[in-house]
């Protein structure tokens, strides 16, 4: 982080700092992300929020999220992709959020409005946006638009890597465009003020989408496919045409950040840079596609990440650039130093603390406004 010595320079040159650097406590959305503890699964012993056992969410999870200034995370909730019945599995999954929730009132905080975000970072409290990864639940059953909304759901994503009923995802090789059932739930999601996240799309589904949703739309968690051409991240058009519908991009740390699948924190200011020329500086944030719990052992990692990416390919969802030796996260920002050090490295690269500010979170807070109110 600047060090206070930088602070003070900034200061008496009469330029501003970032909220991070003048101490304030800045709103920091992670437009996909997570607050589970990625060592749970690899064996490490964890005391456990109540509730959170089935989800790895440990007291570790919050404290690390705490000290990050992170103040809501959109969590993927409910069926993405598998065998089970997908709205039987999100109806239990939002039931299993629900009691988390409920037992833990004093570290989390369901976001149904813009104004909860500012209430959870006021409060010390971690917001939590419940969010889907696939509409496959929807369906034809559009009244489960509404059902899911008054469950809480804030955000509902058109399609996962393969084709669904509703449009094509981002490895179907036939790239159509929205289907007929996919115009109605769009329809359906302006109506119900649900924001409409266009991430792992095809591309001609999302510049449908782009086209038919009457309201500022989303790509939560994406790349720009100028800097790496690969199916995950999204083209300059598809980039542009969400600006100018007024909506919110958020680029993550992932690997398809970089054709050879291991970017670093250089890259992702890369890309959030192409963005904000693309966009614009009110259209650009973060969207991590990780949690802010750092993976303590790469080594037992890999084994179990081989055995991840297996499974992903035989079920058929995995995306092109996802391979063994590649990690769903860029290596120097993967703990709870993440958000300061990408404040840092947008600074060195003479971003203006104002815009800072908004990639990190005002943006989303002012799309959250204008979707949820």
């Amino acid at each position: 982080m600047l060090d206070r010595r930088q602070t003070l320079a900034l200061a008496a040159a009469g330029l501003a700092v970032p909220a991070f650097a003048a101490g304030k406590k800045p709103v920091i959305v992670n437009a996909l992300g997570g607050i589970m503890n990625p060592n749970i699964p690899l064996g490490q012993k964890a005391t456990f929020l109540p509730g959170g056992e089935e989800l790895d969410i440990d007291v570790r999870a919050i404290a690390d999220a705490r000290a990050s200034g992170v103040t809501a995370v959109n969590c993927t909730l409910g069926y993405v992709a598998g065998p089970q019945d997908p709205h039987q599995f999100t109806l239990e999954d939002l039931d299993q959020w629900d009691a988390l929730l409920r037992a833990n009132p004093k570290d989390l905080l369901l976001v149904r409005t813009a104004a909860d975000i500012l209430k959870a970072r006021d409060e010390g409290r971690i917001g939590v946006i419940y969010g889907f990864q696939n509409a496959l639940q929807v369906g034809e059953h559009l009244e489960r638009v509404d059902q899911y909304a008054a469950r809480g759901v804030r955000v509902i994503q058109l399609t996962y890597n393969p084709a669904n009923t509703l449009g094509d995802g981002s490895m179907a090789p036939e790239n159509r465009g929205l289907t007929p059932l996919g115009r109605k739930v769009v329809e359906k999601l302006n109506q119900a003020r649900v924001m409409v996240d266009l991430s792992h799309s095809g591309e001609r589904t999302c510049l449908d989408a782009i086209a038919a949703s009457k309201a500022p739309i989303s790509i939560n968690h994406t790349g720009c496919r100028a800097l790496a051409d690969l199916p995950r991240n999204k083209t300059d058009a598809e980039l542009r045409g969400v600006a100018e519908k007024g909506g919110f991009v958020g680029v993550y740390f992932m690997p398809f950040l970089k054709i050879d699948g291991h970017p670093r924190a250089a890259d992702v200011v890369d890309h959030i840079e192409h963005a904000l020329k693309v966009c614009g500086e009110d259209h650009v944030g973060i969207g991590t596609d990780g949690s802010v719990v750092g993976v303590d052992d790469l080594a037992v990692y890999q084994g179990a990440l081989e055995k991840e990416i297996a499974e992903r390919r035989a079920a058929g969802i995995s995306a092109s650039g996802e391979r063994p030796d590649t990690y769903p996260f860029v290596v120097d920002l993967r703990d709870r130093n993440q958000f300061h050090k990408l404040a840092d490295l947008l600074a060195g690269r003479g971003v203006k603390p104002r815009v800072i500010d908004k990639v990190l979170g005002l943006n989303f807070l002012a799309y959250a406004q204008e979707i949820w109110g």
